[in-house]
């Protein structure tokens, strides 16, 4: 009795779940980690969005009037960067989860974005990289072109390493096998988009102003500015983290599953999940044990011991035999796929808040009262306000509901969470449509108005971007967490990455899919795309996502329903492996 009140003591003061503090030692509960360390890392989250949003959101804007691209183009061009800004963290999460860790690999590639921010303020001030030397400008010079995209992929791969390592080095600091820290990494995920959504508010209200009201230069000069700040706060938080060391290659041991269970092909598995291989757990070194589960049975033939008696033998060669862990870390990769996909369709309905959304604003009327104009990208801030509500009532008034109805630790599931945000997203498209549809009965009544800013109040696209942020609230939360929560612990930063990669691939889906639409619907009269907004159809194309994304929601809720989620073997209740997510990764 002695010894076990010695050992939960212990386990308050130290901290064993395979981290190191700063000095790679067994980090202290007390002095690291947790809420003291997180927020040091929100806050450079909170500088990133806002040079991000600062930038993508009048990203548009910025092409069509400086660069002087055509509609279609330009909506290209930034459906293009936004994938790429998107799909690079796959490269930047396997890289810190496998070799570099987590901190130098956003403390690297937060220079490199930095750096990016730099040469793209240069394109405004030295003349011989201004996109023109007087007005009126009817084309940019090729060299500014060759300098501002430059920028904006150095931006790109610095956001492919920072966003996937520092989200998950952010939830890194609370332990999932202590029930307190558990609870608050929970919130962590809905206070780090507040983070998000505040930096994002900024930059679509405050940045975007400067940019259209004094210039983009000096707005470029606050973003740099704030980059190096908030980078220097990262590295002032450096003796409160906690790290994790690199796993090594990520793939080998699935290969190696494969393998293993490929060569047994012809064996029976064992009707108990006993009988399976397992390594001891009070001889694991580092990471935790997962449960058994019953979906893609065939893969559990790689954990099938041939010869009891030489089973010594054959855990030193991997490509034979595979712990019911490796396995089920299998699995849940496997599981993933069809969840990924799901979540295409609302990638493509995302990439239209920052490209069209943001067109349809500069056509309406945006002055409040005499004097102030709006400016076009900053209705964005309607979305960040709806997250932010979202998110504020969903962890302070709906969480603690439904942990009382349901019994569920998280209030309700997580893929139930993605689910209702993509219920809003089809929404979302309709009111975008009917909105559409309304603009383009005041072109016909009014024609091509002086000024272009038709008589119909910027306002009537708040709806569609509150119903927007409010969806994000659920659905992008959800798919961090998801994705973090649900892949094997040595690949977080990949799987936040993995969340990532649905936006980045849902701005290039969007592309193709703008192409596929334009040729078709010339093909068999008028484009539903001309050459500017008044004279497209984007109506029409709203209600094609709409209809794209309720048919998509129908496959995902029958996934979804059937989904096994990962379930962790706690050394207090090993015997306990129900498959409900009330942790995601507690059993």
């Amino acid at each position: 009795m002695e010894s076990e009140t010695k050992s939960r003591d212990d386990e308050q003061k130290w901290v064993y779940d395979s981290s190191v503090d700063f000095q790679g030692k067994i980090p202290a509960r007390s002095s690291t980690g947790v809420w003291r360390a997180s927020l040091f890392i929100i806050a450079i989250e909170f500088s990133e969005r806002l040079s991000y949003f600062g930038l993508a959101t009048s990203l548009i804007i910025y092409m069509t009037r400086v660069m002087h691209e055509d509609l279609k183009t330009a909506a290209k061009s930034v459906n293009y960067w936004s994938g790429v800004t998107t799909l690079i963290p796959l490269l930047g999460g396997f890289l810190a989860d496998a070799y570099f860790g987590r901190f130098f690999t956003v403390f690297f590639s937060s220079f490199v974005y930095l750096l990016g921010l730099t040469l793209l303020t240069l394109s405004q001030f030295v003349p011989s990289l201004k996109a023109c030397d007087e007005e009126p400008c009817h084309q940019a010079r090729k060299v500014h072109e060759v300098v501002f995209f430059l920028a904006l992929y150095l931006i790109s791969i610095g956001t492919g390493g920072h966003k996937p390592a520092l989200e998950s080095f952010g939830a890194d600091q609370f332990d999932d096998d202590h029930a307190e820290e558990r609870k608050k990494k929970m919130s962590y995920f809905n206070w780090w988009n507040f983070g998000l959504c505040s930096g994002l508010f900024l930059g679509v209200t405050v940045i975007v102003y400067i940019q259209d009201h004094i210039s983009w230069g000096v707005a470029y000069i606050i973003l740099t500015a704030s980059m190096a700040f908030s980078l220097i706060i990262f590295i002032i938080g450096r003796p409160f983290y906690r790290y994790r060391v690199p796993a090594g290659s990520l793939f080998t041991p699935m290969l190696q599953v494969l393998v293993a269970a490929i060569k047994k092909r012809n064996l029976q598995v064992p009707s108990s999940a006993d009988e399976l291989y397992e390594v001891p757990e009070l001889e694991i070194k580092k990471g935790r044990l997962l449960c058994h589960t019953d979906k893609l049975k065939f893969l559990d033939k790689a954990a099938i011991l041939e010869d009891k008696e030489n089973s010594t033998t054959e855990t030193k060669n991997p490509w034979r035999l595979a712990t019911v862990t490796k396995v089920e870390e299998m699995k849940l990769i496997l599981n993933m796929i069809p969840i990924w996909l799901m979540a295409l369709p609302f990638g493509i309905g995302v990439a239209q808040a920052s490209t069209f959304f943001i067109k349809q604003s500069t056509t309406l009327n945006r002055k409040i009262g005499n004097d102030f104009l709006i400016p076009p990208a900053s209705i964005y801030a309607i979305g960040a306000i709806g997250m932010i509500i979202s998110v504020t009532v969903y962890e302070k008034i709906l969480v603690p509901i439904l942990r009382r109805v349901t019994g569920n630790e998280r209030g309700i599931k997580i893929l139930q969470r993605i689910g209702i945000g993509m219920a809003l997203s089809i929404l979302t498209m309709v009111t975008s449509a009917l909105v559409e549809r309304k603009r383009l009965k005041v072109v016909q009544e009014h024609g091509n108005v002086k000024g272009g800013s038709l008589p119909m109040s910027v306002f009537w696209l708040a709806p569609q971007y509150l119903i927007f942020g409010i969806g994000d609230g659920f659905t992008l939360v959800g798919l961090q967490e998801y994705f973090y929560d649900q892949v094997p612990d040595s690949m977080r930063s990949l799987g936040i990455a993995f969340y990532l990669s649905v936006i980045g691939a849902g701005s290039f889906l969007s592309s193709l899919l703008i192409t596929v639409v334009d040729d078709v619907t010339e093909r068999y009269g008028k484009s539903w795309f001309g050459n500017d907004l008044n004279s497209s159809r984007l109506d029409n194309f709203f209600w094609l996502l709409a209809a794209m994304n309720a048919a998509n929601l129908v496959v995902y809720v029958v996934l979804a329903r059937r989904y096994s989620y990962k379930i962790v073997n706690r050394s207090v209740a090993v015997a306990d492996c129900s498959g409900d997510d009330w942790a995601g990764s507690v059993a």
